[in-house]
């Protein structure tokens, strides 16, 4: 395969769990992913959902505890999760080595500020490089595509899904940050990446994107009640709002008793790749 380096390789639920590396023109680093290929991409191409991770995580995070091979096996539907931001030798960190910026933070967006700029380009590794590189490597449906995440990575599906409606035909979203305008995770993030500039953040703001989107096609997020970051970082009422007032479909489930980690996801995984699937039909 051109440029790809496979790291592991598993059989699950007759499929393939794999893992690769490459290097990033994007940026300018190794970058690593994971996919999972159903056993119905043996005999041709398959349709695929894009995963993209919250803070802290690597794409190993969702292979191993999100649980969702076995319905995405059934469903016939491709799942590739990217890492969350460039590393290695000289991509630079926090200053401070905090957990929600820099390393495993890179919010999906293309940096523009010094010292990030030059490898902080997610935005443009998952929406351009990485698709164009799976499209030729893997056995994949492009015409087919539908991303969702978790926390940081839900701000990325949702923001991501909603600048591109003719690249994904679905999207949803586990306890995302709906509006880093308004959160003190986004303040940090956006401001470092993208300077003081409000509006340059707006345009990652899936809660300003809304006013500005006509497509049709509903989102489903889910969000956990005894999330610790539900009132201060997550606020899913200002997306409910905001889909109110542009008259986007929006199933908002608020789920007792949930809290903000992977056995939230996994408990809900199956609804989630039923939207998309439904979606591809």
């Amino acid at each position: 395969m051109a440029d790809l380096a496979q790291t592991d390789a598993h059989i699950c639920f007759g499929g393939e769990q794999l893992q690769f590396i490459h290097q990033s023109a994007a940026c300018k680093c190794p970058m690593t992913f994971s996919i999972f290929l159903p056993p119905q991409a043996k005999a041709g191409k398959v349709p695929v959902v894009w995963w993209l991770s919250g803070l802290t995580c690597t794409d190993q995070n969702f292979v191993t505890k999100a649980g969702a091979q076995g319905t995405a096996a059934e469903l016939g539907v491709a799942v590739i999760a990217p890492d969350t931001s460039p590393r290695g030798e000289g991509v630079p960190d926090d200053p401070e080595g905090a957990y929600d910026f820099g390393l495993a933070a890179g919010f999906y967006v293309n940096a523009t500020q010094d010292p990030f700029a030059e490898h902080y380009q997610m935005y443009s590794y998952i929406v351009d490089e990485l698709p164009a590189l799976a499209g030729t490597e893997f056995p994949l449906d492009m015409d087919r595509q539908g991303i969702f995440g978790h926390s940081m990575g839900g701000h990325g599906a949702l923001t991501i899904g909603l600048k591109n409606p003719d690249r994904y035909r679905s999207i949803s979203a586990f306890a995302p940050i709906v509006s880093p305008l308004n959160c003190p995770w986004g303040h940090k993030a956006l401001g470092g990446y993208l300077g003081d500039d409000k509006a340059a953040w707006a345009a990652h703001d899936a809660c300003a994107l809304m006013a500005d989107t006509s497509d049709s096609r509903p989102l489903l997020v889910d969000q956990g009640d005894a999330d610790n970051f539900l009132e201060e970082q997550l606020k899913p009422h200002l997306l409910q709002e905001a889909c109110e007032a542009s008259g986007r479909e929006l199933t908002l489930r608020l789920q007792p008793g949930y809290d903000h980690s992977y056995y939230f996801m996994a408990s809900f995984m199956d609804d989630h790749l039923r939207h998309h699937a439904k979606a591809f039909k």
